[in-house]
């Protein structure tokens, strides 16, 4: 084999490791590998960041974790003003959350994280009280959908129709509730 022939098959090996690194490292720095959610498993809530966002520690880390199907008036971003109900809704589930442990369900037809690497996730209390629901009852949320339907997406409109209705919560208190 001549110097050229070896240089060639050299440069076509390297080639086809840099193609292969090329289509596996981009999956592998978009999709982290997560730590895997038992929906059998109490997760303890560490914080209550706000009415539809928490931190939960599993024995891996740290996890946010966002209400899925819900949205609760704005406390702490950063590019809004504290919208109508939003210490309620902020208090409401620190009182419910803190100190408890919860049990978290993914839905079937959407994905588990959301853009900023949050679990999305139905609530459940140690004692069993679906978190999400309880909110829109109460009116502290409103249903929430983006993009992708959730599973209880035609239940949760139900909820929060009854909610409007009987204006509960921010649906008493606010006269325009912001999307």
């Amino acid at each position: 084999m001549n110097k050229t022939t070896k240089i060639a098959l050299v440069c076509t090996i390297v080639f086809l490791c840099v193609v292969c690194i090329i289509r596996v490292l981009p999956e592998r720095i978009t999709q982290p590998k997560s730590p895997h959610l038992d929906p059998h498993v109490l997760y303890t809530v560490e914080h209550v960041i706000d009415g539809d966002t928490f931190i939960l520690v599993t024995k891996q880390k740290h996890l946010t974790v966002r209400m899925l199907g819900i949205d609760t008036p704005e406390t702490v971003d950063p590019r809004k003003s504290v919208q109508c109900y939003g210490l309620e809704a902020s208090q409401k589930t620190k009182s419910l959350l803190e100190g408890h442990s919860v049990r978290l369900v993914t839905s079937p037809q959407r994905e588990v994280l959301d853009k900023y690497g949050r679990y999305l996730a139905y609530v459940y209390r140690d004692d069993d009280m679906f978190i999400n629901e309880h909110l829109l009852e109460g009116g502290f949320a409103r249903e929430y959908t983006y993009g992708t339907p959730y599973s209880l997406q035609k239940e949760f409109r139900n909820i929060e129709k009854e909610a409007m209705h009987h204006a509960k919560g921010l649906w008493g208190h606010c006269k325009e509730v912001v999307g």
